[in-house]
């Protein structure tokens, strides 16, 4: 497998694919993040061509796909057991590491805990923060490796102060919203050789290499979330999360019940089962101390302002800049005023616990997890 790897490869795709490994990769190590799926899978493919020692390593998290029967959970072990597949196919080592219990420390209990304090939360980026790019990054340290590369669709370039993170080029697979956190130091050793491919040619590669994985369908939902179910994951680890509370307008007055604050999310319109009002209204916010939602029309939505704590930053915020608030939504006009992230004109669907991340064009500047939000004037 290592010659057909190599000839099928070949110099095309050394020259698509950049690990900046420097003269003589061969001499090189490079560790691969492998989660079973086509993207990680193509990476080590890659990795391999170059002629540098690769070496699959896949952290055991959370083993809940296998648990429900459900395929796509990144973590499960059928998942596992591809990724072995594909470094036998190469002929590369996999190595697989138990970190379960800091997962559950650091990305699921905090999942339910912030549902719990009435925020939305984003495990990926608190599992990229944890799990993936603190301890995985060790681990390929420990092991020797020169640079540890990613099945991520962003890219990486080196800037005049070291590395840069930018956008991945294909706008549909761009995951650079979810690594915001990744810090210089960790950018530095990181690789993310897809960030420049669309995911078609992607599994082109896979299916050219003959990879099991070439048609494996991507994981839709969040790995320890059976069926999207985040409410009934919440119950079940925070059985109190389940407390009803009173739907309230802008006023303070009862419009009627709700079924716990984990059902809903700031900018929500469906399911609020409440009649009457002359037009739509949406969650506001939402009141962990009441057990209160407070409900109110579009136009309450609009935010102008919104703090920001646990900044990381990876290029300068000083001047104008592109905000984007939500993984799905457009990067809109902003700046930064100390810890305020102050929006060109009002931003609707801000909601505390989501991440701010901060662009110059494609370039990520940094970010931060939103506290508070400042509710924008606006003429009746």
């Amino acid at each position: 497998m290592h010659d057909a790897c190599e000839r099928r490869m070949g110099a095309t795709m050394e020259q698509m694919v950049d690990f900046q490994l420097g003269a003589d990769p061969r001499a090189k190590r490079i560790v691969v993040a492998m989660s079973g799926g086509v993207d990680s899978s193509v990476v080590a493919a890659l990795a391999h061509a170059t002629g540098a020692e690769t070496i699959g390593v896949t952290l055991q998290l959370y083993d809940h796909g296998e648990a429900v029967g459900r395929a796509g959970a990144c973590c499960a072990g059928r998942d596992i057991r591809d990724a072995r597949a594909v470094c036998d196919r190469l002929g590369i080592a996999h190595y697989v590491f138990d970190h379960e219990d800091s997962f559950r420390t650091q990305v699921v209990d905090r999942f339910a805990d912030e549902y719990l304090a009435g925020r939305t939360p984003i495990p990926c980026v608190q599992c990229n923060m944890g799990p993936k790019f603190t301890d995985l990054l060790k681990l390929a340290r420990d092991l020797g490796a020169d640079c540890l590369a990613t099945g991520h669709y962003v890219r990486r370039v080196e800037g005049v102060n070291g590395a840069e993170l930018l956008r991945g080029a294909d706008p549909a697979r761009d995951q650079s919203y979810f690594l915001f956190a990744t810090t210089q130091d960790q950018l530095n050793f990181l690789r993310f050789p897809l960030g420049a491919l669309p995911k078609s040619r992607v599994r082109e590669i896979a299916t050219e290499l003959g990879l099991g994985v070439a048609a494996k369908p991507d994981s839709q939902d969040i790995c320890f979330v059976p069926d999207g179910d985040y409410a009934g994951l919440v119950k079940k680890l925070r059985p109190e999360a389940d407390t009803r509370g009173d739907i309230v307008d802008l006023s303070g007055a009862k419009l009627g019940e709700h079924r716990g604050l984990i059902h809903y999310t700031v900018g929500q319109r469906r399911g609020l089962e409440i009649g009457g009002s002359p037009e739509p209204l949406y969650v506001v916010r939402l009141e962990p101390d009441t057990k209160r939602v407070v409900v109110g029309p579009r136009v309450a939505l609009a935010v102008e302002a919104a703090r920001l704590t646990a900044m990381n930053v990876l290029g300068p915020l000083d001047g104008p800049l592109f905000a984007k608030v939500r993984s799905m939504a457009k990067p809109v006009p902003a700046r930064m005023v100390d810890d305020r992230l102050v929006f060109d004109a009002p931003e609707y669907g801000v909601s505390p616990g989501q991440a701010a991340v901060l662009y110059d064009g494609d370039r990520v500047l940094g970010g931060g997890w939103i506290a508070e939000t400042e509710a924008a004037r606006i003429a009746a």
